[in-house]
């Protein structure tokens, strides 16, 4: 996570691009807060990929990782937080990465992808739990991720929700932003 970071910081930023990408990783961050009652469905997944759809692989692993450790400001930090900002910082880095290939530029694929994702997040952060378990063996490795499976589910079909209903939208004022204002072009 740090090699992302330490290149994101090295590179030459216009004072707009600084704030563009603190605005989307404070609307990332807020937006799981009113959610919290309702575990793992939440907005935040969404507003990365967002990001990383049409800012790039660099700046959606920043919103990113930038948005679990802003929320836990509020909801809690942890030994969680570091899983958290890798988990989501990865969300925004492979959307980042396939925002350009065909399979994204389809909606169904966009769902599929958020869909999946609420699994990967959900199995990156089962992995801080194992490690500190004080056995390893197969019981418990599938206690645990079938502990998970209802709010890996949640996870994913509130990630669904929210791109099916907002990615269009959110992707026509971003790119129209990112045109406008010549930000984060690279």
């Amino acid at each position: 996570m740090i090699p992302f970071v330490l290149r994101f910081e090295w590179r030459r930023l216009e004072s707009g691009e600084l704030v563009l990408l603190a605005l989307l990783t404070a609307i990332a961050a807020v937006s799981r807060v009113p959610f919290a009652g309702f575990p793992s469905i939440q907005p935040t997944s969404f507003v990365i990929m967002m990001t990383a759809f049409v800012f790039g692989a660099e700046s959606g692993f920043v919103v990113g990782a930038g948005a679990a450790l802003v929320s836990n400001i509020f909801l809690g930090q942890g030994p969680w937080t570091p899983w958290q900002m890798l988990a989501w910082g990865l969300v925004g880095l492979t959307a980042g990465i396939f925002r350009h290939t065909p399979v994204m530029k389809n909606r169904w694929m966009r769902l599929l992808f958020g869909f999946i994702w609420g699994f990967l997040f959900g199995w990156i952060m089962n992995l801080w739990v194992m490690a500190g378990m004080e056995s390893w063996n197969l019981s418990t490795f599938v206690s645990v991720y079938a502990a998970s499976a209802y709010f890996d589910l949640a996870h994913a079909l509130s990630n669904v929700f929210f791109l099916a209903v907002f990615s269009s939208v959110w992707i026509r004022i971003l790119e129209r932003f990112r045109q406008k204002y010549g930000l984060l072009n690279r």
